[in-house]
């Protein structure tokens, strides 16, 4: 133990903890002003939304972009922006108008018959399914009844064969402003039409009653109203 003298015992270096302390300062540093810079840039999307939904809503079905009036949609789920396999929507004829907020119901308004004053829009991502102008030109001829009935006002009306999958439809077209239409006939309920626009990669269903067809030409000019507002691309 004699042969270990004091002298063997060096004392630590005094630079040799600030050398340890130095990178880990560095260090310490640059990883603060990176959740800085991360949290400046995602600061805006923090910040409190402000209360009520805009007028429109952009929604992306079938990659092809719709400015939906956010009161017009039916489903409260599929109320926001961005892509969608399918929405539902509603507007008031003839204004097109998306509705108010329904009121409460009361015994009076249910003993009251009230007419269907809306026409209902589906859109709906097609995904190469057959077109509608596909389908009215090759697969509804297959189904129709050889006769058909021209109407005073340029509809043609023809029937669907009983037992085909459109049985109990009419087939009703017009050329000018064009319309065609699958219509259920009037039953112990009204009938009911359907009318289909492919828009890109989305397919527009307008469901509509079966009266309206008295009009015919302001139906025919509404569903292109609605299919211009709705696919309007807007800045």
């Amino acid at each position: 133990m004699s042969s270990v003298s004091s002298a063997s015992v060096r004392p630590a270096r005094p630079g040799g903890r600030r050398g340890y302390r130095m990178p880990v300062a560095i260090g310490s540093t640059i990883s603060l002003l990176s959740i800085l810079a991360v949290a400046y840039l995602l600061w805006p999307t923090w910040r409190a939304q402000p209360v009520g939904d805009p007028d429109r809503t952009p929604v992306s079905i079938g990659d092809t972009l719709f400015n939906v009036p956010t009161k017009a949609f039916r489903v409260k789920f599929q109320r926001h922006s961005g892509p969608q396999e399918r929405v539902d929507l509603n507007f008031v004829y003839p204004s097109l108008a998306p509705p108010e907020k329904p009121k409460r119901a009361t015994p009076d308004d249910v003993e009251e018959f009230h007419p269907i004053d809306r026409i209902f829009v589906s859109i709906a991502a097609h995904h190469d399914a057959l077109a509608p102008e596909t389908r009215l030109r090759t697969i509804y001829p297959r189904y129709l009844a050889p006769s058909s009935q021209q109407l005073d006002d340029g509809l043609t009306v023809r029937p669907f064969v009983e037992g085909s999958p459109y049985s109990a439809e009419d087939l009703i077209t017009a050329g000018e402003p064009q319309l065609a239409a699958r219509c259920t006939r009037d039953r112990q309920t009204p009938g009911m039409c359907i009318s289909e626009r492919r828009i890109d990669g989305a397919d527009l269903t307008f469901r509509f009653p079966r009266q309206w067809l008295k009009d015919w030409r302001d139906v025919a000019t509404a569903i292109d109203r609605l299919t211009a507002q709705l696919h309007a691309v807007r800045g």
